[in-house]
């Protein structure tokens, strides 16, 4: 890794894990005050503070450490003139909002750099303050679990937007994989977000992550830079590469895969 990105790479590190800090330090607060029982109001105020405090620490952080760098957050307000931007932060103070007013784990911090002449992404982190866990790509020789022998093969998808097709997609896989000698079977888990979904492949308890309903580019950047880096296969379903800094900053689908499945899923995902 180049010293450039290194240096990126720790200011990306650190960033994260100050937001990570502070999203577990206000929950922790706010529980305090009202009880760990909370309203539908009182957990969407929780969820408003929330969101808003860590993007406040980022996007100053981020001002601080690299002002010539154009940002694109979530809770931001969109400029065009990112579009022109060398450097551009790609950032989701809180994903996974839900889950965090839920006083759930599966919630993470987003911090990744697009660089438009490369058109690559590097610097990225996803940080897990609920599960005291931060993925990175300083990480060092993460590796790939090999696939499982003991349990089925787990694709990840989302719970409230999973694709239509999941049980098609699922069944074709089992037919595709059990033609190859992987004949365990596939079940379906559902986690909150998208670094937490990503995550649960890293960690070698799911495979596969698949959603085809749409998302934004804050919640797929550093997720996809980290799943590249530890070593697993993510790309759009046809298995072109997910490209970013784009006006709207939407993308369509993504898969995320092991090694050992991927060209198997991917090819029914193109069906």
């Amino acid at each position: 890794m180049p010293g450039s990105d290194v240096n990126d790479a720790h200011v990306s590190l650190e960033i994260a894990q100050q937001a990570g800090r502070l999203l577990l330090e206000l929950r922790e607060d706010f529980l305090a005050e009202h009880g760990a029982d909370l309203t539908r109001e009182q957990a969407d105020r929780l969820r408003d503070l929330a969101d808003a405090e860590s993007h406040t620490l980022i996007a100053r952080a981020l001002a601080d450490a690299r002002p010539d760098d154009a940002v694109l957050s979530e809770e931001g307000k969109d400029d065009s003139s990112r579009l022109e931007a060398a450097r551009v932060w790609i950032v989701d103070p809180l994903d996974g909002t839900w889950e965090y007013g839920q006083i759930r784990s599966d919630f993470a911090v987003h911090i990744a750099l697009w660089d438009m002449a490369e058109q690559r992404l590097s610097a990225c982190t996803v940080d897990l303050p609920g599960q005291g866990l931060s993925r990175s790509v300083l990480d060092a020789d993460p590796g790939v679990h090999p696939l499982p022998t003991d349990r089925p093969i787990r694709i990840v998808a989302s719970r409230s937007r999973p694709p239509e097709t999941l049980e098609r997609i699922v069944d074709d896989l089992s037919a595709v994989l059990a033609a190859g000698g992987i004949t365990q079977g596939i079940e379906v888990v559902d986690v909150g977000s998208v670094g937490a979904k990503v995550n649960e492949v890293l960690a070698g308890r799911a495979e596969a992550y698949v959603h085809n309903t749409g998302f934004y580019e804050w919640d797929v950047a550093a997720p996809y830079g980290v799943a590249l880096h530890y070593g697993l296969v993510p790309s759009h379903f046809d298995g072109s590469p997910v490209t970013f800094n784009h006006m709207p900053p939407y993308v369509t689908d993504l898969v995320v895969a092991h090694p050992e499945i991927a060209a198997a899923l991917r090819s029914v995902l193109r069906t």
